[in-house]
């Protein structure tokens, strides 16, 4: 669904406003102050807190389907192409690092099962891309067979997880990329 150009500036806005003040923070008062504009004007866009968050999920959802749909050389070896879609993502993290609260926030959308639902959609596409990738490079003699491709996909995206996780609690005080080029490096060794 297309959204407004109000719509866009309070999700941003809202994404904006987790980072900063965290999900406690997020309420409709703070967002509005933020923005500049009444409460009752936010409900115009959205009908509720839980619909922003909603959208700001949906968003993350169309980014990593765009990552699953990432054209690659038939020829190219699994390790390069998980490689590519790692820094990929590294790129969407540096450039945009607002976003990690929410999207490494499964606990907080846990009792809300809309939220749950959304947020598992995203990591099955992930995992599952990743996993096909994994069995292609297998069935090719270009990764390794002794590991299933599940268990393989866990561990790369963990360990994903893991550093953006360290990179965002200390204050963005190292090089993620230097840092995301040695785990990929280890990564090819266990591939």
């Amino acid at each position: 669904m297309m959204q407004t150009e109000r719509q866009i500036q309070i999700i941003e806005e809202s994404i904006k406003l987790i980072a900063l003040k965290g999900i406690q923070g997020f309420t409709i008062k703070n967002l509005s102050k933020a923005i500049g504009i009444s409460e009752p004007a936010i409900y115009r866009h959205f009908e509720s807190k839980t619909a922003i968050l909603v959208a700001i999920l949906d968003s993350f959802k169309e980014m990593a389907g765009m990552m699953s749909s990432l054209p690659f050389d038939e020829e190219q070896p699994a390790v390069e192409k998980i490689a590519f879609i790692f820094f990929r993502m590294l790129d969407v993290f540096t450039e945009q690092p607002t976003i990690i609260p929410i999207v490494f926030a499964e606990e907080i959308f846990k009792n809300d099962n809309m939220l749950k639902e959304k947020i598992n959609e995203i990591q099955n596409l992930n995992l599952q891309k990743i996993e096909t990738i994994i069995e292609q490079g297998q069935e090719a003699g270009n990764v390794r067979q002794d590991i299933d491709k599940s268990s393989l996909a866990i561990i790369f995206l963990g360990s994903f997880r893991l550093l953006i996780k360290r990179w965002d609690l200390n204050n963005y005080n190292f090089d993620l990329k230097e840092e995301g080029t040695k785990l990929v490096n280890s990564f090819k060794l266990i591939l």
